[in-house]
This record gives structure tokens, C-alpha cells and sequence, in this order.
């Protein structure tokens, strides 16, 4: 009985030590303590969050980082409560800062959907699930994989390292771009507001 207790307790710690290390290699590396392909689908699209958002800016991890993601949070939090500046730990957040991460999500979210489109088109068996966690894998440059990457067809094989190209120049590219490509403007268009929601 004493032994069985053990086991147990041995096999719960073991789960919770390959939890922690693969959600946090799913942020920088690609490497794997259990196999990716038996995991709950569940289990991918936690994987999916974490790969997509990435490590920190400063590092080589994937992803869009987390500072892009923090802006976004200030960024809801602050429309929720009906504030105009976007406040930051007694600081206020730039309006070229905020449309920087807005556009930086808007066009990964487009890349990544795309991408599993094409995936999903390519092969008609593969399962949204498998598809998505393919190309968030390489989208965040992480190496992860489900286990089909090489049963695809070569087009899907195509995608995904265009994918992958895009995911680790794309970012910086157009942050840089938006950064050092303003041109100021001698005049102010009228202001519109649309209905959002």
C-alpha cells in the first residue's frame, strides 16, 4: 500500500514536472519531454496560446512576445474602464506604441489563419487541431510538431516554411518599418467614429 502511495505520488510529480517544462519550452525551443502527437487536443491549443505568444523581447524565443501581449491587455483594461490614456505601472503608453501591437497581432492572427487554411486545403483529412498546432509551431519558429509534418504534401511542406520565414523576420520587420517609416503630416483628417460590436 505504501508503495502504490509512492507510485502515485511519483507519477502525479512527474506530470507536473513534464507540464511545466513543455509549457515552457513551447515559449522558446522545441523540445519535448512526452510525445506532442498523443496529447489531448485540449493540451494543443494550450500549447498554441503559449507557442504564439512567445518568450520575452529581448531573446530569441518565438512568438509575438509577451510585452505585445501586456500592451494589449492595458489596452482592453483601459477600454473597459472608460479611461482615454492607457496607464502602465504609473506610466502611459504611447499612441504609436499601442498601434504597433495592434497591428503586429492583427497580421499574425491573419498569417497563422491563413496558414492553417492552406494546410486544412492541402490535405483533406488533417483536423483543424493538428493544422493549427502545425502552423503556430512555425509561425513561432518552435519545432514542435504533431507528428504529420513529414507525411505533407510538399505545398503544405512550402507553407510551413514560409511560415517560419515570415514568423521570424515578419515582427521585427514590421515593427521596424512602422517605427522608422512615419512621414508627418502638414494636415489632420476629419475624425469618424464607426460602430463597433
Amino acid at each position: 500500500m505504501v508503495q502504490s502511495g509512492h507510485a502515485r505520488a511519483s507519477a502525479r510529480g512527474s506530470k507536473i514536472l513534464n507540464a511545466f517544462f513543455q509549457s515552457t519550452i513551447a515559449r522558446t525551443a522545441g523540445f519535448n519531454s512526452v510525445d506532442i502527437a498523443q496529447m489531448h487536443p485540449v493540451s494543443w491549443l494550450g500549447m498554441d496560446v503559449l507557442m504564439f505568444i512567445g518568450g520575452g523581447p529581448a531573446g530569441t524565443a518565438g512568438g509575438l512576445k509577451v510585452t505585445t501581449f501586456g500592451v494589449l491587455f492595458f489596452i482592453a483594461w483601459t477600454e473597459i474602464r472608460g479611461g482615454a490614456a492607457v496607464p502602465v505601472l504609473g506610466k502611459q503608453l504611447s499612441r504609436s506604441v499601442q498601434r504597433e501591437a495592434i497591428t503586429l497581432v492583427v497580421l499574425a492572427v491573419g498569417a497563422v489563419v491563413a496558414g492553417t487554411m492552406l494546410l486544412m486545403l492541402s490535405d483533406i483529412n488533417l483536423g483543424l487541431d493538428r493544422a493549427l498546432f502545425e502552423v503556430v509551431s512555425a509561425f513561432a519558429t518552435v519545432g514542435l510538431s504533431t507528428g504529420i509534418t513529414a507525411s505533407l504534401s510538399s505545398f503544405a511542406q512550402v507553407v510551413l516554411i514560409c511560415l517560419m520565414f515570415l514568423g521570424r523576420l515578419g515582427p521585427v520587420t514590421v515593427a521596424t518599418a512602422i517605427a522608422v517609416g512615419r512621414q508627418p503630416r502638414a494636415y489632420e483628417l476629419p475624425k469618424e467614429r464607426p460602430l463597433i460590436g
